[in-house]
């Protein structure tokens, strides 16, 4: 396995602070190990841009992200109002030929698994049409449990080879907090898919040491 898709239950649930963990992790405990990080397709400014500030990849802006969007939107309502199309054969060469340089690369889904890529299909769809072995992030927050059940059964339903669950604290909690909130021994009993571990509250999400060390406490065995 060299690539990786990170995805989410929905959006603005930690989807890039778990890719900057990764990627951290990556260059600082496996620098003899290539790393590209590729976000498919952008709406809007964002997650690009902190990927080139923060990380020494060797990407341009467009190897990171081959099609943009200006409106923040889901990608074929962006393309739509742009009057442009969601060009996946750009994306998917872009993939291919990053996958060719590197030992390892990351790939953040837009939006969750049932987020729309174009009007035919979903991230779900891609991960299963290009083989991506994927992560799921969660928040820990009331819903939780219900978020991770439906998002799993897609996956299955999809045929996504769902790696593990990635458990991600949006605001700051309490161990008692996480325990009710969104409880380990639960979630797999429910998901029989492992979680590979929490990620606390990142008060800077730029701290590439903090974001480095919180990627030493995740399950990284099976990447």
């Amino acid at each position: 396995m060299n690539v990786l898709l990170i995805t989410g239950t929905n959006t603005e649930i930690g989807k890039t602070v778990l890719t900057s963990v990764i990627a951290a992790y990556w260059q600082t405990y496996r620098p003899q190990e290539s790393l590209g990080i590729f976000k498919p397709i952008q709406t809007g400014i964002g997650d690009r841009e902190i990927y080139h500030q923060l990380f020494d990849l060797g990407q341009t802006l467009e190897e990171i992200t081959p099609v943009e969007f200006k409106t923040p939107a889901a990608p074929p309502v962006a393309a739509d109002i742009e009057g442009r199309e969601v060009d996946l054969e750009k994306v998917w060469q872009g993939f291919n030929t990053l996958r060719s340089q590197r030992d390892m690369v990351l790939v953040e889904a837009l939006g969750g698994l049932g987020s729309p890529v174009t009007h035919e299909l979903i991230v779900a769809d891609l991960a299963r049409d290009w083989r991506l072995p994927t992560v799921l992030v969660a928040p820990v927050e009331l819903g939780a449990i219900a978020q991770l059940v439906a998002n799993v059964a897609l996956a299955r339903s999809s045929r996504v080879d769902l790696k593990g669950i990635v458990l991600n604290c949006v605001q700051p909690r309490t161990s008692e907090e996480i325990n009710q909130l969104a409880p380990i021994r639960l979630i797999e009993s429910l998901t029989n898919v492992k979680v590979l571990g929490i990620l606390p509250h990142l008060s800077d999400p730029m701290d590439y040491s903090k974001l480095a060390q919180v990627g030493s406490n995740l399950d990284v065995s099976g990447w």
